[in-house]
């Protein structure tokens, strides 16, 4: 469907073959873009290279200042410029369990936006020049942070400001450049990350049973969709929120959802 060929593209936040990021580096390679990916910690970087043999792979911990000022000069160094970055990268800190909202520490509360949000502002600024002058950002988000969902704990308002800073990027990148930022705004997904997530497996079934084609979203649907963004067929998309969550959010009121509430 694409032609990727001679483009070069960062995908940042490769974690494991689960990923959503694994997913748009390998939809990318397929289709015959020379990707890079960007991971946090050196043993990431041994899973990142055995994943993808034919890809560059740099370290880049968002948490660390210099290493956010060194990336431009590592992506140089293996090519020249860049058409495009998939940012796919969040964290949040659930190890002492869940708490209600009010209850959120200022630590865990502000390393999870400095991770999941200000990355995306810093990476943007760092390698603005890097940028092919209509390159293409795409933003790996929710569909629903306007639920309120206790498990989720404080992601949902930190994902809100994600999708809130894409419209910003767009804006300022405007002045000097015709770079489109958007965000995929995803429905539940079955990886790695949403693993650590506590009972997040009911939540999941839940999700499958709103879906209107009661099926969940898959991993790869989610990549597509990044990758649609990437490409010059979306040109004309800029600075937007795209949810892809198969109906879910529309489909509160299903009859069978009511009976089983209703029990």
């Amino acid at each position: 469907m694409y032609d990727f060929s001679g483009k070069n593209f960062l995908v940042a936040g490769v974690a494991n073959k689960k990923s959503v990021a694994a997913h748009i580096a390998a939809q990318l390679t397929a289709s015959g873009a020379n990707v890079i990916l960007s991971v946090r910690s050196e043993a990431r970087a041994a899973t990142a290279a055995k994943m993808f043999p034919q890809a560059a792979v740099v370290v880049c911990d968002v948490e660390n200042e210099a290493d956010i000022a060194a990336l431009p000069e590592k992506i140089r160094a293996r090519c020249p410029v860049l058409h495009g970055f998939a940012h796919s990268i969040a964290f949040a800190n659930y190890a002492a369990g869940m708490k209600p909202f009010h209850e959120t520490s200022r630590r865990d509360f502000l390393q999870a936006v400095d991770i999941s949000c200000f990355s995306l502002i810093a990476l943007a600024n760092a390698l603005k020049d890097l940028l092919a002058d209509d390159a293409s950002v795409a933003a790996i988000s929710i569909s629903s942070t306007r639920t309120a969902a206790p498990n989720y704990g404080y992601m949902a308002p930190i994902k809100a400001a994600l999708d809130s800073s894409v419209v910003f990027l767009a804006k300022s990148f405007s002045a000097f450049s015709r770079v489109r930022f958007n965000s995929v705004n995803a429905g539940l997904l079955k990886t790695s990350a949403s693993a650590g997530i506590p009972d997040y497996v009911n939540s999941y079934l839940f999700a499958e049973k709103l879906t209107l084609r009661r099926e969940n979203l898959a991993t790869a649907e989610v990549a597509q969709l990044a990758t649609f963004l990437l490409s010059p067929l979306s040109s004309g998309i800029n600075a937007q929120n795209i949810v892809i969550d198969a109906g879910m959010g529309v489909n509160s009121f299903d009859e069978n959802i009511i009976r089983l509430a209703m029990r």
